[in-house]
C-alpha cells in the first residue's frame, strides 16, 4: 500500500512525473438505448456503474454527442429518457448530427424552462425528433467503480472534445457540470481501449 500523501501535498509535474500511474480501461459496446433493441438489434445496457458515451454512428465510426457518469446505467438512462421527452434536453437532426454537423430541432437546458408555450406548440415535431435521436444513438461504457475517477474520466473527455477543433465537437453540449482533476490529486494516464474507431474518445488520456 502507498503511503498516503502529506496533508498539504499538490502535484508537481517535475517533481513527481515518475510516479504517475497507468491504467487501461476497456470500454464496451454498442449498445442500444433503452427500449430501442429490438430496433437496433443490439444487446441491452448493462446495469454497471462507469462512465458512458453517447455516440452516432458514421462512415469514419462513431462521433461523441455526450459523456456522462453513474452509479447505475439502466436507471440512469431511464432517467435520460424522461427529461428526453419533457423536452429537458437539446434534440438534434439526426441525419446531420452523423456527419458531425450540429443541427438543433429543440434547444434545452434553460432555454426550454423558459419557453414552455413554444414546446407545447411544436411538441409532436420535437417528440418524432426525440424518438429518431434515441433510435440512432450507439452507447459505449466502460465500468470504473471509483466514483471520483469516473467523473475525472469524464471531464477530461469533454475537455478534450471542447478543444478539438474536429467538427464534430460541436455536438458535445457546452456548459456542462464537470469536475476535473485537483492540483491535490495525482494524475492517471488512461489508455482507452475499443475495437471501434470513436471519435472523441482519445486512445490515451491524462485525468
Amino acid at each position: 500500500m502507498k503511503e498516503p500523501l502529506p496533508q498539504f501535498w499538490s502535484f508537481n509535474r517535475i517533481r513527481d512525473a515518475s510516479s504517475i500511474e497507468s491504467e487501461d480501461l476497456i470500454w464496451r459496446g454498442p449498445f442500444s438505448w433503452i427500449g430501442y433493441e429490438e430496433i437496433n438489434e443490439l444487446p441491452p445496457l448493462p446495469s454497471i456503474s462507469g462512465v458512458y458515451l453517447f455516440t452516432f454512428e458514421n462512415d469514419n465510426g462513431y462521433l461523441t454527442r455526450l459523456v456522462g457518469v453513474t452509479n447505475s446505467m439502466r436507471r440512469r438512462f431511464r432517467q435520460h429518457t424522461r427529461e428526453f421527452f419533457k423536452g429537458s434536453y437539446t434534440v438534434l437532426n439526426v441525419e446531420s448530427a452523423k456527419k458531425g454537423i450540429r443541427e438543433e430541432v429543440w434547444h434545452g437546458w434553460g432555454y426550454a424552462r423558459g419557453h414552455q408555450g413554444q414546446f407545447r406548440d411544436n411538441e409532436e415535431e420535437i417528440m418524432e425528433a426525440v424518438k429518431k435521436e434515441l433510435t440512432a444513438y450507439r452507447l459505449f461504457i466502460t465500468e470504473i467503480p471509483d466514483r471520483r475517477i469516473r467523473e475525472r474520466l469524464e471531464a477530461a473527455i469533454t475537455i478534450n472534445a471542447y478543444n478539438s477543433k474536429e467538427p464534430w465537437a460541436d455536438l458535445i453540449d457546452a456548459g456542462m457540470a464537470l469536475r476535473k482533476r485537483t492540483t491535490y490529486e495525482m494524475p492517471i494516464n488512461v489508455k482507452n481501449i475499443c475495437p471501434y474507431n470513436i471519435h472523441g474518445l482519445p486512445e490515451v488520456i491524462e485525468i
